[in-house]
């Protein structure tokens, strides 16, 4: 009898012990990262009265006899389900979904506590910490490299008050854009302005040289420009000229590579101008061959001539006046024409237009412009309506000229603000320009690097802002880099900051397509960036879902600031409760294995949220019931059994 009574007790024992587990998961339905407990019964040691016998002959066995003494709770379980997550409104606040715990220290990383609780915010010394004041453990960012280093030692993560970010000089500028291979272009730019030169009078030998004017904003450094290949020069409207050189030496107009032919008295007298890869002597009776070799504008000899050698059946001619001479126009046409006026100029002006001018001439010219078409001959109609505004007279000493549409060069430019030592921004503008084409090695484009002044980036004085000499990059047929001379510029901003300061210029990888390119779309720039930037104070700081601290500065910057570490256990369970939200380590724990959000195993972090209590409120409450209905029971087993010691000690009676 009295085992039943100790039984009885036993039970009431445990089932108080699970009512405090449970109403302390009740207590804790709001608790931040509280993880529910679950008190685990057991049965007592019973006593045996008789032990088990085994089946002998005809006797079959028997099974012990056993008399149990009562429960006990030989556990209590910590359940780390996830809770769910909630959305808050701080932006300090963390929540982690999945395995692992923050990391807090009470002592400046001597000692390590942990827990589910992410409601961390920074005190007014800039230290990371908890509702207990413990300081978030993790990794800062090394000011040497700026970066964050998670294969280090954890420690402290503080974040100054006021932290300040350095300004940045820029050191490479990349650039991802299509220059045009199109024959049909909307991005062009006047040829270069020429000084007037005087139409040379009969008999001329050499032809005149066109000069670029010194200081035009359009030319390179503001010096002299080279002659442009008028070959690859598109009209008015954009459209290619798209010239074909001469194949055989001519003997009159109409014979030879592709020009106009402009005429002062019906045809009779003529002069031409031709884009020729041979000298040819074309003019009337007695005129003098004046050419040897195919020349530029400045009567020098043309090296690149037969890279526009398309076919043999395309020429026009340019003739003024009572002669022809040859000017073999591979680059600017030089007009090398006329007798019949001493005096009269020619040259190209600001608006890239051939300009003839008899304000100084001695006589009248009468002009008439026509293409090429003999036997021999297919019109060039783009190249021929370029210079049919040259038509008509011009009285000696007007003060009109006659003038050409505007013949264009195709170019484009892109821009970027980039940035010295001392944080101070610069507008590099690269202007590029057409040069070659050819359809077998493909094209080439000059460019230019200018940044404002006083900034100095080594061209020619006064255009010290200027490059100089202009770089050259080139494509090949299928479009795709093929390099470029000149990687990098020297800057020097004149204002206080660093000298010399080198900025690579990244236009992609040779024979790739991954930063400037030439294919038959419109020239456009798709992307450029520079690495620099001015200093700035730190405005704001989120967190992301490695649990990286990411500061926000004034300069529009933002990087990582310092990276939360979280630690995983082999055993969860092990870990003993230390109040505050927080938990130690135990020898059943394991040791922490301590690394970044989301990786081998461990979960992620999502900021402005925290992770509720995983109690289930239904569950606990059931569960109380079940407890209470337990305890009365085993109240009950006690009341029975001392009614009967009560029926028992009344037989003496």
């Amino acid at each position: 009898m009295m085992k039943a009574l100790d039984s009885g007790v036993t039970g009431l024992q445990s089932h108080q012990i699970a009512m405090d587990v449970e109403s302390n998961n009740i207590a804790n339905v709001n608790t931040v990262g509280f993880k529910y407990s679950r008190a685990n019964f057991s049965d007592l040691l019973a006593q045996t009265n008789q032990i088990a016998t085994a089946p002998q002959g005809s006797l079959g066995g028997k099974n012990a006899v056993q008399i149990g003494l009562g429960t006990t709770i030989n556990s209590v379980t910590k359940i780390m389900s996830q809770g769910s997550i909630q959305n808050t409104d701080k932006n300090t606040d963390v929540a982690i979904q999945g395995d692992g715990f923050f990391i807090v220290s009470p002592d400046g990383g001597n000692t390590y506590k942990y827990t589910r609780s992410g409601d961390f915010k920074f005190d007014a010394a800039g230290n990371f910490v908890d509702n207990n004041g413990f300081i978030v453990q993790g990794w800062v960012r090394d000011p040497k490299t700026g970066l964050v280093d998670a294969t280090a030692p954890i420690s402290n993560i503080q974040i100054p008050p006021g932290l300040t970010t350095p300004a940045q000089a820029s050191s490479q500028v990349v650039v991802k854009a299509n220059l045009s291979a199109s024959t049909l272009i909307t991005q062009y730019s006047p040829t270069y302005e020429t000084s007037p030169v005087t139409i040379p009078v009969v008999p001329a030998t050499t032809p005149p040289t066109f000069t670029a004017i010194a200081g035009d904003p359009v030319n390179t450094n503001g010096a002299p420009a080279s002659p442009e290949d008028m070959g690859i020069m598109f009209d008015a409207s954009g459209r290619a000229f798209s010239l074909a050189s001469a194949a055989t030496t001519g003997t009159g107009p109409g014979t030879g590579g592709d020009g106009i032919f402009i005429s002062t008295d019906g045809g009779n007298t003529y002069a031409e101008f031709r884009y020729t890869s041979n000298s040819a002597d074309v003019g009337s009776t007695g005129a003098p061959g004046v050419a040897t070799s195919p020349l530029k504008s400045d009567g020098t000899a043309s090296t690149n001539a037969n890279v526009y050698y398309f076919n043999t059946t395309k020429d026009f001619q340019l003739a003024v006046a009572d002669w022809v001479t040859t000017n073999a126009l591979n680059e600017h046409g030089t007009p090398a024409v006329t007798g019949t006026s001493p005096g009269a100029t020619v040259n190209f002006n600001p608006q890239g237009k051939l300009q003839i001018s008899n304000q100084a001439g001695a006589n009248d010219l009468s002009i008439q412009v026509a293409g090429i078409a003999d036997t021999n001959t297919v019109k060039n109609d783009v190249f021929t309506s370029e210079f049919l505004t040259l038509s008509g007279n011009i009285t000696a000493g007007s003060s009109s000229a006659k003038q050409s549409q505007s013949v264009n060069a195709a170019t484009h430019s892109a821009s970027i603000d980039v940035y010295d030592s001392l944080g101070s921004k610069h507008t590099l503008k690269i202007d590029f320009r057409k040069e070659s084409s050819n359809p077998v090695t493909g094209t080439s484009w000059s460019y230019t690097v200018t940044v404002p002044k006083p900034a100095n980036i080594g061209g020619q004085a006064p255009y010290e802002n200027i490059l100089n000499p202009a770089g050259l990059i080139s494509f090949n047929s299928t479009g795709g880099l093929a390099g470029y001379n000149i990687p990098a510029i020297d800057f020097t901003g004149n204002n206080g900051s660093k000298p010399n300061q080198s900025i690579n210029l990244n236009f992609g990888s040779i024979n790739g397509f991954d930063g400037i390119t030439s294919f038959d779309n419109p020239s456009g720039t798709s992307g450029i960036s520079q690495d620099g930037f001015p200093g700035g104070d730190l405005q704001g700081v989120r967190i992301d879902q490695s649990g990286t601290l990411v500061g926000s500065f004034s300069n529009g910057r933002s990087f990582g600031l310092a990276q939360i570490g979280m630690a995983k256990f082999a055993n969860n369970e092990g870990l003993t409760s230390d109040g505050g939200n927080v938990y130690l380590q135990s020898a059943n724990s394991g040791d922490p294995i301590i690394g970044t959000a989301a990786t081998a195993g461990r979960g992620f972090m999502q900021a402005s949220a925290l992770e509720a209590s995983n109690v289930d409120l239904s569950k606990s409450l059931t569960n109380l019931i079940v407890i209470q209905r337990g305890y009365q029971a085993n109240a009950k087993t006690i009341t029975t059994a001392d009614t009967l010691l009560e029926t028992l000690l009344g037989i003496k009676r």
